[in-house]
């Protein structure tokens, strides 16, 4: 009988179970908020749906769907002319606990995100994928669709500007010293 539509729906569902939280990893770093991640990975798992024969087919699946969760943000990135990063505040309700080691740990996380949303598009995705995702240069010039050079100068670009965010951060939030 061969490959029926309810065996490749099967397969496509473990597919996406099994990726879904690294997919939404990934949508969330590229956008910044947590339901416009869910909706970029289910937009891009809609493409990736449409074209299941041939992405299974692929030497790589994950790079595939990649590719297309980055071309995707791309496109909604070109739709508007400002990208609306809604970063929440609602950690800090003046509760002390003493557990001071997870308090900084979420502060260093929220900086480190708010960083990240003050990037420009390219160059949170060559950070969020060469040193969030762990993807080699290549692969991450084949997930952005540009050269390994591109990848490197906006990788590089990135990292000083938020190595230079994250100063002011650390100055501004007082504790007097740069990481």
């Amino acid at each position: 009988m061969g490959d029926t539509t309810a065996d490749r729906d099967e397969e496509f569902r473990e597919f996406v179970t099994a990726r879904w939280p690294r997919l939404l990893r990934t949508a969330y770093l590229l956008c910044g908020e947590q339901h416009t991640a869910e909706d970029l990975v289910q937009s891009a798992l809609v493409r990736v749906y449409v074209a299941w024969r041939r992405v299974r087919a692929a030497d790589e699946p994950d790079a595939y769907v990649r590719r297309v969760l980055v071309n995707e943000h791309a496109r909604r990135h070109r739709r508007k002319l400002k990208e609306l990063l809604t970063l929440s505040q609602d950690h800090t309700d003046g509760r002390q606990t003493p557990d001071r080691d997870r308090i900084s740990l979420a502060d260093d996380r929220e900086m480190l995100r708010h960083a990240l949303a003050g990037l420009p598009p390219r160059q949170r995705q060559a950070v969020v994928l060469r040193y969030w995702e762990d993807l080699s240069e290549s692969q991450v010039a084949v997930a952005m669709g540009c050269s390994v050079g591109t990848v490197k100068s906006q990788a590089a670009k990135g990292l000083a500007k938020l190595r230079a965010a994250l100063a002011r951060e650390d100055v501004t939030a007082g504790h007097g010293e740069v990481r």
